[in-house]
């Protein structure tokens, strides 16, 4: 299965395509969905490479000549086949077979951002923000020369030029151009961060300010040359299963329509199981147990008269904390996310077991390491991580008769925009409070959650209650979402329509919610 993000084109074959050793294609199902995106070909790239570093770890051979040799797989010479020169091209390989093995590309940076940038991949879009276009018509009137302010726009000798070194992107000259011949380009990866943690170096090598980053992951799929990743630590949860440890994955409530509406949470387990993990548990379930905890501090915030903020989505709360930190202290629930909840309940079970979130979020993978959360998640994976080492030993989920459910329906539809609100409301009734008069808030998308914030930071929010989640559709249209959208929700109803009707208190009856904290500081 081909998987991709910026949905622009959706083709779907009707015939599956044979599974190529190269990587090119990956089938799963009896058709094969393929999104062009701006990071297609790096996907592929990206597959190969991960499902190698995975097939190594398997033989217990992920060693430094072993690694070597992908990088000559994938470019073997004597002439390049992606980038100026097999040099280059290997390069940027060794810089993935380092991310793949949960490692910075370069090995001389001990950052512990989970997202990262290939340097040697990064060097081939326009450092120039602002550019005069052939639209430029020479006119005498040169408005564009008058508004400069920097002395940045000089006659060229058919049309306008602009000194990048001088120019300082305030975008006037572009304002008062009559043709609208000065065109404003900006990179997409620094287009879609939401919290402007993107710069450039000297050598126009993006940079990523891990004081300002919020772990999203939208810049990964938006960068056309694959140089924005994020590490992957799909080698070391191998590890432990070759150690005999009782490792455990914790599918997100996101995951149902992610392969089809035939593979359910039941298959994807026994898919899980056949590899190697100890068992599997929806995220679901965590959702129906944070939706408990926030409903009683709902309640509370309500009767002092303060607004109050969801935490289930880690790159919103990384957004409060670095970004809004008076509001992070003041107006944040202190519930922890439903990975951390039901990472909680199973070591409350199992001290030793080794927990694995599996899921569309690259945040999850900032959550798990991030210090200020007590006893959270061992490792969280993509879809397209989990795919990998799954296809590194042969397997794919198949359709399996067994049902399996641990959440409420109101747990499940956490996934989408809304959910999380949804399901605290439907606590608060199922309390016997009326939920009538609350005014609510859902905000869903980067630029949605930092406007919302901002109107809280100024007093101007009149709310009660704000559900926010980075990415537009929720956690569905995550980054990392293994088919397009649209294919995921018609695959997902069909799904959800098959779950049963328990209500969220009466389902957490069965879980002993007396042997483990849902408040984030472990108390």
């Amino acid at each position: 299965m081909i998987h991709h993000h910026k949905i622009i084109l959706i083709l779907i074959i009707a015939e599956p395509l044979c599974r190529m050793r190269s990587g090119s294609f990956f089938t799963i199902f009896s058709y094969t969905v393929v999104m062009i995106t701006n990071d297609k070909g790096i996907v592929e790239l990206k597959h190969f490479i991960l499902r190698e570093v995975c097939r190594l770890a398997w033989e217990g051979k992920l060693n430094a000549e072993e690694t070597e040799k992908i990088v000559y797989q994938v470019s073997p010479g004597p002439k390049p086949k992606y980038r100026c020169c097999v040099y280059k091209e290997r390069e940027i390989v060794r810089g993935r077979i380092r991310l793949a093995m949960g490692q910075d590309p370069d090995p001389n940076n001990t950052s512990t951002n989970v997202v990262s940038v290939i340097s040697a991949a990064c060097d081939d879009c326009p450092i120039q923000t602002y550019f005069v276009s052939d639209i430029c018509r020479f006119c005498l009137g040169k408005a564009c020369l008058s508004s400069c302010r920097f002395g940045a726009i000089t006659p060229g000798d058919h049309k306008m030029k602009i000194d990048p070194s001088k120019c300082k992107s305030c975008g006037m000259c572009a304002k008062s151009c009559p043709f609208g011949a000065i065109i404003h380009q900006e990179r997409p990866c620094r287009k879609v961060c939401p919290v402007d943690a993107i710069f450039y170096d000297e050598a126009g090598i993006c940079r990523i300010d891990e004081n300002k980053c919020i772990h999203c992951g939208h810049c990964i799929h938006n960068c056309p040359f694959g140089a924005i990743g994020s590490k992957i630590y799909a080698a070391d949860v191998i590890r432990h299963i070759l150690d005999g440890k009782r490792v455990i994955a914790m599918c997100a409530p996101a995951t149902e329509g992610q392969f089809g509406k035939d593979i359910s949470m039941a298959a994807i387990r026994a898919a899980l199981k056949k590899a190697g993990f100890a068992d599997m548990v929806e995220v679901g379930l965590g959702g129906d147990m944070t939706a408990a905890s926030e409903a009683v501090e709902w309640i509370e915030a309500r009767k002092e008269g303060k607004v109050m903020t969801t935490s289930c989505c880690p790159a919103f709360i990384s957004m409060l904390h670095h970004h809004f930190p008076k509001q992070y202290e003041e107006n944040k629930s202190q519930t922890v996310s439903p990975m951390v909840a039901v990472s909680r309940y199973l070591k409350s079970q199992d001290l030793d077991c080794v927990t694995v979130f599996i899921g569309p979020c690259i945040a999850k993978k900032g959550e798990t390491l991030n210090r200020y959360i007590k006893d959270s998640a061992d490792y969280a994976l993509t879809y397209g991580e989990i795919v990998a080492l799954l296809d590194s030993k042969g397997i794919t989920p198949e359709p399996v008769d067994e049902a399996y459910q641990e959440a409420s329906l109101f747990g499940k539809r956490f996934a989408g925009t809304g959910g999380v609100a949804g399901a605290v409301l439907e606590v608060m009734q199922e309390m016997g409070e009326d939920t009538s008069d609350i005014k609510l808030m859902t905000c869903a998308g980067g630029d949605e959650c930092r406007k919302a914030l901002m109107l809280l930071k100024a007093g101007k929010l009149d709310v009660d209650f704000i559900e926010g989640m980075i990415c537009p559709g929720g956690c569905v249209g995550g980054p990392s979402k293994h088919q397009a959208e649209s294919v995921v929700l018609k695959a997902r109803s069909e799904l959800l329509d098959k779950a049963d009707d328990r209500k969220i208190l009466e389902n957490l009856k069965n879980y002993p919610m007396d042997k483990f904290s849902m408040r984030r500081d472990g108390n």
